[in-house]
């Protein structure tokens, strides 16, 4: 405390934490920027290049086709061409189904799976993700914009509006990849996701009674208790044929589905059932005439490539606000899946896709596809999921899908006139109930009980709720989780594991012993404003219930606080470490810090709190503070650890 060099006996110099050299501040913003906003430094490979080739490298990173086209193979597109077709068996009649469920004209589904495929084919970076429209972002599209508008009585307004929005969610989704913000999707986590997907394939399910048992009129609400009372209120409009005809094709589609999990090679069973369902539908009500007997169809479609829609899209009051709203929702949800989807696929090939550069080609797609008459797309599992098992290479499949999609609008539409609308019914239902994974939400439940609490509390609230309010829940209890984390940051009592230097939890470690005389706390968070005011009453609390416990044994001298994991501190952090200081100092308790991070040894020199502690009593690791503890204890008289004076003076 007063030696000269300022090391405490029985310690190396050469063992004291230093105090790391100042840098500009500009220099140190600009160093928290980048691993802000360019954590995969994408600009690396732009150094050391010539003006032509950084041209080139920047075409390649927003177009990635220019990256793989030239090496393109022979082979590669026989791969391709068998997953593409496979994946338009898939993507036609979701289209035409997911359409409806957004309660679109089905003909705006084919046009969604044939332009939005080939803008991704240029820009995205996955091989496998599989472009087209999704049943959660159709539900969200359809239950958010008939809050405003029918789509019964003004279809073509509410067209516009979701063309609109469609608009707003590319915007949203290409500003978020370009201004490097993609971490704001981190906020739905894992558990979030499982239980939204799976409380909206309930409620996606339960709508599609309507198809099922033919009722001509529906609520419009989503909850389940709205939709439960408009089916059983309207029990004398049910129509067996409907019902019958539902419940095979569901069983059909469901069996295939079995077929195929039990064995993989015959995937493409399972992906052409669903094409397989609408021929055999069209076939049954053609030759029965079943259209006059209850059973619904899709009727007209016109043929004919996607018509321009840049002047349907509507930017004045009153619909600015909803379109924009929808449009953001919905395009943060298109997002969520699309890049969880991508990154899966991904992993299992050993290969990397840029999340931001991912972002700009599903916001790019969606911008095109709002002007050519397409509503809002993504990369849903299930077509991604038969686009990787039928064995795609690149992402050629999604053009080879949009030629199948364009054959089909130019000569085949008129085919789909008497497509019964139960068949599209039982195409959903099948492919949502494969998004409620029951199996996660085990794992969850063993893993993480708060987590489980998460996926139940999205689950309740889409199923009770709406879509809108199950996800905002969700995301409210995880923010509200990561504040909890930081503003109450864990604080564990060390010990001694016996024979060797190394100090842990008592709680984990029962052989660990405590040091007489020694409280050794580590505080296992950055030190914010947010928790400076619990950690100092915390600390206080370690301080009486070790004072407690220590009755007739050595008193407590020393608080050492293990600083390893807080990674940064700010002013009130400093505040808290003075406060700290100056309470236990009353107490003849001497704060020995070990192991401060390099942010906290500067803002400690910086703020004098260092020279207020004392430099000599940082060590480097806590064995070490430890150590001179126990000299200091064994050396000074009782009490005198608190001060630089009186029995210390001897032996400093």
């Amino acid at each position: 405390m007063g030696n000269a060099d300022g090391v405490l006996p029985g310690t190396e110099f050469g063992r004291r934490v230093p105090v790391p050299p100042s840098r500009p501040f500009l220099d140190t913003f600009r160093a928290n920027l980048k691993e802000t906003f360019f954590p995969d430094d994408p600009l690396r490979q732009f150094r050391n290049e010539s003006g032509p080739r950084r041209v080139i490298l920047g075409l390649k990173y927003f177009l990635p086709i220019l990256d793989w086209a030239p090496t393109y193979s022979l082979s590669l597109f026989k791969s391709d061409l068998i997953a593409g077709a496979t994946i338009a068996s898939l993507a036609i009649p979701q289209g035409i189904s997911y359409a409806k469920l957004a309660n679109l004209p089905p003909i705006i589904g084919l046009y969604s799976s044939f332009v939005p495929p080939l803008v991704y084919a240029m820009m995205g970076s996955s091989r496998d993700l599989a472009v087209g429209t999704v049943a959660v972002a159709s539900l969200l599209i359809g239950s958010m914009l008939a809050d405003e508008v029918s789509p019964t009585q003004e279809p073509a307004l509410y067209l516009h509006l979701a063309l609109t929005a469609t608009f707003f969610a590319g915007l949203f989704q290409a500003a978020l990849g370009l201004l490097r913000l993609g971490f704001i999707v981190d906020f739905l986590s894992h558990a979030t996701i499982v239980g939204f997907m799976a409380g909206a394939a309930t409620v996606v399910c339960l709508q599609q009674l309507k198809g099922m048992l033919g009722l001509e009129h529906f609520t419009t609400a989503t909850d389940l208790v709205s939709v439960l009372k408009s089916v059983f209120t309207q029990v004398h409009q049910w129509r067996w044929e409907s019902a019958l005809l539902g419940c095979c094709f569901l069983f059909f589609l469901l069996l295939t589905r079995f077929f195929s999990k039990r064995r993989p090679r015959f995937f493409w069973v399972s992906a052409a059932a669903p094409l397989t369902s609408v021929i055999l539908g069209t076939l049954l009500v053609f030759l029965t005439h079943a259209e006059n007997h209850g059973v619904q169809v899709i009727g007209y479609l016109k043929k004919g490539l996607n018509p321009p829609s840049a002047t349907s899209l509507i930017f004045t009051a009153p619909y600015l606000t909803v379109a924009l709203k929808t449009g953001v929702v919905t395009g943060i949800v298109a997002l969520a899946e699309g890049i969880a989807v991508g990154r899966s696929f991904a992993m299992f090939k050993n290969y990397h896709i840029d999340g931001n550069k991912e972002m700009i080609a599903f916001g790019t797609m969606n911008v095109v596809g709002s002007l050519t008459s397409c509503y809002l797309t993504t990369g849903p599992f299930s077509r991604s999921a038969v686009n990787y098992n039928a064995g795609c290479k690149t992402a050629m499949s999604n053009v080879v899908m949009a030629a199948a999609v364009m054959i089909t609008l130019l000569f085949l539409t008129p085919l789909f006139h008497y497509t019964p609308l139960v068949v599209l019914s039982a195409i959903i239902m099948a492919a949502m109930l494969g998004l409620v994974d029951y199996e996660a939400a085990i794992h969850l439940w063993r893993v993480d009980k708060v987590d489980f609490c998460v996926c139940l509390a999205a689950f309740l609230g889409v199923v009770f709720g709406s879509v809108e309010i199950g996800l905002v829940i969700a995301v409210s209890i995880s923010i509200l989780r990561v504040l909890l984390f930081v503003s109450r940051p864990r604080t564990t009592v060390l010990g001694k594991v016996p024979n060797s230097t190394t100090y842990r939890r008592v709680d984990q470690y029962p052989v660990a012993q405590t040091v007489p005389g020694v409280l050794i706390l580590r505080i296992d968070a950055p030190i914010y404003f947010t928790n400076a005011s619990y950690l100092r009453e915390r600390i206080s609390r370690w301080i009486e219930e070790e004072n407690d416990s220590s009755k007739g044994e050595t008193s407590l001298q020393y608080l050492i606080l293990d600083m390893g994991a807080v990674g940064s501190i700010d002013t009130s952090g400093i505040s808290m470490l003075d406060e700290v200081k100056k309470i236990i100092d009353r107490r003849s308790i001497k704060l020995v810090l070990a192991n401060p991070g390099s942010e906290v040894m500067k803002k400690m020199n910086s703020s004098k709190i260092l020279e207020a502690i004392g430099h000599e009593w940082v060590f480097l690791t806590v064995a070490d503070a430890v150590a001179a503890c126990n000299f200091m204890l064994h050396t000074c008289k009782p009490g005198a650890a608190a001060n630089d004076n009186g029995a210390c003076e001897a032996v400093v």
